[in-house]
């Protein structure tokens, strides 16, 4: 060690600059200075000079020199913490200048004790690290950061290399090197959806990052399903981190390290953790927004990057240490990603400060100065001792009163406008189908789905090669029909590229080929093996889709209370204030059609404030793999009783006689107001397709002509399409519609209902004549078709719906009972997280995003499940009723769940937790205005609770969260609908009570919009205002509607509709042609007990296997019925989801690295008779991550 740790630099003769802190008595620690005695033992003969009196020399001084560029010297952190260092008695802090760490030789550095240096880039030059080495090897100070290792952290790989010999989790990567001597470092195969590094795979999204750690230009690259492109990561620049791109090839020059995408948990998705290790025994983590997901930087009302601290688990804290002494970096940083469960290092950054942190200041001043005290004292005989501290001090939650506390939320809704689903099939039996099918493995199951762009265009290369040899030859032996061949190449040709959400080609092997010719069909069956080729195309989300999913999004925030400060200028305040301090678990589930992936990731983007493309968000939000068909439909595992139920629908509908009460009894057991009234819409079925398939002939007529117009060769319809294609849709379904037999394919009625809809809503500037009377009724046909083809009676319709269902039931129950499970989610820091007085209020969210036939089904079970009696329970007899009379379950169809939970009832009381069920039959069609069913409001007040109106909705007390606001109860506010004001600053209360007198819940009718403002004169004007209109039915006593309305939505932002004639819709969205309106959410229960809802999942989840035999049984007793259908259910497998090089350099040996020693959110609607989950029931296990 030095000699004289006390003087200045040596020969210079310059001053030394040293830190006192002087103004402040330190605190009643061991070995802190006392006021006056901070500048004593500076150079020894200015010492001697002026203090000739003294009897006995000043006591000796640790000098702790701070190496590095002045803009870090400077910063505010290491002052903060400096300042702080030098309380302690025996510590004086020297700052070497910057001219002398570039321009002096080390021998005339400053002298030091201690020394903190770190490598790092000035404004102009960068740090010397050379010369920091020799000076330490000159010196012999201690090393608070090891400067040899530094050399290392700047290499990504050295990084990777050093954390895989450590145990250290990583993603999984490649090294590309592109070096002249090292090519066998340098091998890259690019594909359309992946590349292939020196032997290792990475399908898309994965990860290209530079060697060197000083370029930031890291790029994440995206499948072409998911939209393809690329997201480009760099140093902050302004509010932007990143920016997305529609580059999807990567670089061609440099060296990079490859990896996968890891797809992080719950709010992890919308945030990077930074981790700050002091020594190995103390790591704090921070949580900000990642600059992956739409690049722009959250900053606070300063200018200062938003960054909230979270709590490591204990593993984390094991990861910590291990970076800290694998790199031999007492203070240092690093990036931590939390994916499936599990915690991975993704870089190593160096010497960090945590930034804006009082607390971390102390901490890291206190762990330092101990550090090297406990190290040097001895050595300059200095009395000194550890003082003995708690780092953790345990977390003591507050309750509000007897509020209850929002725990949980699970959404299962359907996807929005969407393209109409077409398709098309036929038996080939050429040999380069067969090829085709060998050669991605379609023999292993039976079964082959192609979706990649290499698969389709293989595909298309047959069909016109096909087509090239009939032209040529037409003799020759090619059996697949010209006409569908020509089919299969105009829809794979469309757009002039492919995607796999927009098209996708299903082959099956047919042993004995196809077993009954179709309608399409004129020739018999051949023998011998064929393939059943099944073209699938459309569906896509429309725009007007994404605008109905974000949107709702943006509504759905409103169900989570509270919020105030900088979220107190809009709608939804609380959730994203919730969010955005990491208390809460959101993930974010989806099939794995594009247009259901597409509806979730706009619905995030809605509910989040997020900004930018989807294809980010849909990559790093949703989860779409390997969910073991939780969200998609597999015919495999569905039982015959659909196919049954199908054919004796079938058969009823083919009847040329009016419906009798025998078919009433048939066709409508449950008594379903709405499938009445639709079959006496119908009278004769078969007349009534009569009508229809001439409307139909009619409608193509009409086309043809309109193509014949020259005015009309290049209209465009909506959505890209051309009068061809929109011929073409017709053209097929009149077709298939009747066979030559007359007998009408009662499965094609969903397809002309879902065209015609379409068409209406969004074509209709064409004027087509009687395309209402055609939507009226094929409308009436599809109410009885699709609803029935999952059930006819009560058995059947539990019997499908279970089959459908059944993982999902499963994974909602695991869900409500890990509600409690807090080990795996994200934890603010009591200690550290200024502003946020409640961090341990924690919510859970998850979001299924579906097809039509899981909410069909999951709605069933609900229904004939067995939940509640209708007789003893009136609510639920009026919920039954309400449901009946919903004819159609349309786009953005919601089912929620919310969870509450009592913290004034005893932890094993039967009350501590509440359940309520929520839902809504999505968007309005065009002829609902005059068949709105009645419903009952969303969450109204029951009977034994109408006195406590004033407590009445989903509120937050943040009356303590600073600098949050909370309006007092005199200022409660009852929103109907206002004009919507951004950046006003109000209380959050915003689900509230109207107690107006002529409110009642007997004669409120069931209105979506009203169509005027009934605010009082006494009511101020919100910022919450119209956008909180439209998520919740407000036409029961004690609620108000508080979700945006779509129409209001367009006023308030200053666009015009677009004006087109004959428009069933009075406004839409400019560039989205109609937006229909979104029906409001009605409470079906709240007053639901945990225990009642865990129950029914169990019986329902345990009798499945039970039931299906039992319905079979009964149904082949009750029906003698032919048990070929008329259609499949569509299948959507999930696609399954995708260990790291080592380099054989080894570092250097090194001097050792030192060592040193919730609830507040609320729920008041009605009484809450919850009982806790079974604890001996055995648990549920999937293989993807909860």
């Amino acid at each position: 060690m030095s000699e004289t740790g006390g003087e200045g630099w040596g020969q210079s003769g310059n001053p030394t600059t040293v830190f006192a802190y002087e103004g402040h008595q330190g605190p009643e620690e061991g070995g802190m200075k006392n006021e006056g005695e901070m500048r004593k033992g500076e150079e020894e003969g200015q010492g001697k000079e002026e203090d000739e009196d003294y009897d006995s020399p000043p006591e000796r001084q640790i000098v702790v020199g701070i190496c590095s560029m002045m803009k870090k010297s400077k910063s505010k952190p290491m002052t903060q913490i400096m300042e702080r260092l030098c309380k302690f008695e025996y510590i004086t802090v020297v700052i070497f200048p910057e001219e002398v760490i570039l321009n002096e030789p080390v021998d005339k550095w400053p002298l030091c004790d201690c020394l903190v240096s770190f490598h790092s880039k000035g404004t102009n030059e960068r740090f010397p690290l050379d010369k920091a080495v020799e000076y330490a090897n000159l010196r012999n100070p201690l090393l608070i950061n090891d400067l040899n290792m530094q050399y290392y952290i700047q290499d990504r790989r050295e990084v990777y290399r050093i954390l895989q010999e450590e145990g250290i989790d990583l993603p999984r990567y490649a090294v590309l090197t592109r070096d002249p001597d090292r090519p066998e470092e340098c091998n890259l195969v690019e594909g359309e959806d992946h590349v292939e590094v020196n032997g290792e795979v990475f399908p898309k999204p994965f990860v290209e990052k530079p060697v060197c750690a000083e370029d930031h230009n890291v790029y994440i690259y995206y499948p072409t399903s998911a939209g393809g492109g690329s997201q480009r990561l760099f140093r902050k620049i302004g509010s932007r981190s990143s920016v997305y791109s529609p580059e999807s090839c990567v670089r061609k020059t440099g060296s990079y390290i490859y990896e996968e995408f890891m797809p992080t948990d719950g709010t992890d998705v919308k945030m990077s953790c930074q981790v700050y290790t002091v020594g190995p025994d103390y790591a704090h983590a921070e949580a900000r927004k990642s600059p992956a997901l739409d690049g722009k930087v959250e900053r606070d009302s300063e200018g200062k990057e938003i960054r909230y601290p979270v709590m490591l688990t204990a593993m984390e804290k094991l990861v910590a240490r291990k970076v800290c002494l694998a790199f031999k970096q007492t203070v240092c940083g690093f990036d931590l990603l939390r994916a499936n469960g599990h915690s991975f290092v993704c870089d190593v950054n160096g010497f960090s400060f945590v930034k804006n942190s009082m607390k971390y200041y102390d901490d890291c001043a206190k762990v330092l100065g101990n550090m090297v005290m406990r190290e040097l004292a001895p050595q300059f005989h200095i009395p000194w001792s550890i003082p003995m501290e708690a780092e953790d001090i345990p977390i003591v939650p507050t309750t509000s009163g007897t509020m209850m506390e929002l725990r949980c939320v699970i959404a299962i809704i359907r996807h929005g406008d969407r393209t109409p689903k077409q398709k098309m099939k036929m038996e080939v039996r050429h040999p380069l189908f067969f090829e085709l099918f060998e050669k991605y493995g379609g023999y292993k199951s039976g079964k082959l789905k192609l979706k990649k762009p290499k698969q389709l265009q293989e595909v298309l290369d047959i069909a016109r090669l096909l087509l090239a040899e009939l032209g040529q030859h037409t003799d020759c032996e090619i059996e697949e029909k010209k006409g569908k061949l020509e089919q299969l190449k105009t829809v794979l040709e469309m757009y002039g590229h492919f995607s796999g959400i927009n098209r996708k080609v299903q082959l099956t092997y047919l042993p004995n080929g196809q077993p009954k010719a179709s309608s399409e069909e004129e020739e018999g069956p051949k023998e011998g093996p064929s393939l059943l080729l099944v073209l699938k195309w459309g569906g896509e989300l429309t725009p007007a889709g994404r605008v109905q999913a974000e949107e709702l999004g943006r509504a759905f925030r409103c169900m989570y209370p509270g919020g105030q400060g900088d979220y107190a200028g809009f709608p939804g305040c609380g959730l994203l204030r919730l969010h955005s301090t990491y208390r809460h678990d959101l993930k974010i589930y989806a099939s794995d059609e594009g247009r259901v992936q597409m509806t979730a990731a706009a619905f995030a983007k809605g509910l989040l404030a997020l900004e930018g493309e989807l294809t980010p968000i849909l990559v790093q939000m949703v989860k779409s793999a390997n969910m073991n068909g939780m969200l998609d439909s597999d015919s495999e595992s569905l039982t015959d009783c659909q196919q049954r139920v199908k054919a004796r629908l079938h058969e009823i509908m083919q009847k040329d006689q009016d419906f009798t009460e025998a078919d009433y009894q048939k066709l409508a057991p449950t008594g379903s107001p709405s499938l009445v009234n639709s079959m006496k819409i119908i009278g004769n079925p078969v007349r009534t397709c009569d009508q229809v398939y001439a409307l139909i002939q009619r409608l193509t007529s009409q086309i043809r002509k309109r193509l014949e117009d020259p005015k009309s060769a290049d209209l465009q319809l909506y959505h890209s399409e051309t009068l061809e294609l929109m011929l073409q849709r017709w053209s097929k379904l009149e077709r298939d519609f009747r066979n030559k037999s007359g007998r009408y394919d009662i499965s094609k009625i969903p397809d002309i209902y879902d065209c015609v809809k379409y068409d209406t809503q969004h074509n209709s500037m064409l004027g087509l004549e009687d395309t209402l009377e055609l939507f009226r009724l094929s409308r009436a046909l599809a109410d009885i078709v699709i609803p029935q083809e999952y059930g006819i009676n009560k058995p059947e319709k539990m019997d499908i719906a279970q089959a459908y269902c059944l993982p999902l039931m499963k994974k909602i129950q695991l869900d409500l009972q890990r509600t409690h499970e807090d080990e795996a989610v994200n934890k603010l820091h009591p200690l550290y997280s200024r502003g946020v007085m409640s961090p341990g209020r924690h919510v859970r969210t998850r979001l299924y995003f579906t097809s039509e036939s899981h909410v069909h089904s999951l709605l069933s079970i609900f229904r004939y499940g067995g939940l509640l009696d209708e007789v003893k329970d009136q609510q639920w007899k009026q919920a039954m009723d309400y449901l009946s009379a919903v004819s159609e379950l349309n786009y953005m169809t919601q089912i929620v769940i919310m969870l509450y939970e009592d913290n004034n009832k005893d932890p094993g009381s039967e009350e501590r937790f509440h359940v309520e069920l929520h839902f809504s039959p999505g968007v309005k069609s065009c002829e609902d205005e005059d068949n709105v069913p009645m419903g009952f409001g969303f969450r109204p007040a029951s009977a034994e609770n109408q006195e406590k109106q004033t407590n009445q909705g989903s509120l937050e007390d943040l009356s303590q969260d600073e600098p949050d606001r909370a309006l007092p109860l005199s200022e409660l506010i009852s929103i109907r609908r206002s004009p919507m004001i951004r950046n006003r600053k109000t209380g959050s209360m915003e689900v509230l009570s109207e107690t107006s007198p002529g409110s009642s819940s007997k004669g409120a009718s069931y209105r979506l919009f009203p169509s005027c403002s009934r605010q009082s004169p006494e009511i101020k004007p919100t910022g919450l205002g119209s956008l909180c209109s439209g998520l919740f039915s407000a036409s029961v006593l004690g609620v108000s509607s508080s979700a945006p309305n779509l129409r209001d939505y367009v006023r308030t932002h200053h666009r015009k509709p677009p004006l087109s004639p004959g428009l069933p819709f009075g406004d839409g969205f400019e560039g989205c042609s109609m937006v229909p309106s979104i029906y409001p959410l009605e409470t079906l229960h709240n007053s639901l007990s945990l225990k009642q809802v865990d129950e029914f999942l169990n019986a329902v989840c345990e009798d499945s296997s039970d039931a299906h035999a039992k319905t079979m049984k009964a149904l082949s007793v009750l029906f003698d019925t032919s048990s070929q259908g008329y259609g499949q259910a569509h299948t959507y497998p999930p696609p399954k989801a995708l260990s790291s090089s080592e380099t054989p350099v080894r570092p250097p040996t090194h001097p050792l690295c030192l060592s040193s020693g919730p609830p507040s959110t609320v729920s008041s609607a009605g009484p809450s008779s919850p009982t806790s989950v079974n604890p001996s029931k055995p648990a549920i296990h999937f293989s993807f991550s909860e």
